[in-house]
């Protein structure tokens, strides 16, 4: 199933959203924020971060974010 495009969402009430359901988790990615070279596109930057924290995230994600 393709994803649909859904560009009507504010980028920086996403990455708080994200931010506070990262820390639910117990995970931090202190690169997180929006891209300011591409307000059109409303993307948003996840950063570099470190193995542990990618596995983390991953096991985060499998579990439904419930760890």
């Amino acid at each position: 199933m393709a994803a649909k495009k859904k560009l009507d969402v504010d980028p920086y009430t996403v990455v708080e959203s994200l931010r506070a359901a990262l820390d639910d988790a117990g995970i931090v990615l202190p690169s997180l924020r929006v891209d300011p070279a591409s307000p059109e596109l409303k993307l948003i930057e996840l950063g570099r971060v470190r193995a542990d924290v990618a596995d983390r995230l991953a096991n985060a994600l499998r579990r439904g974010g419930c760890e």
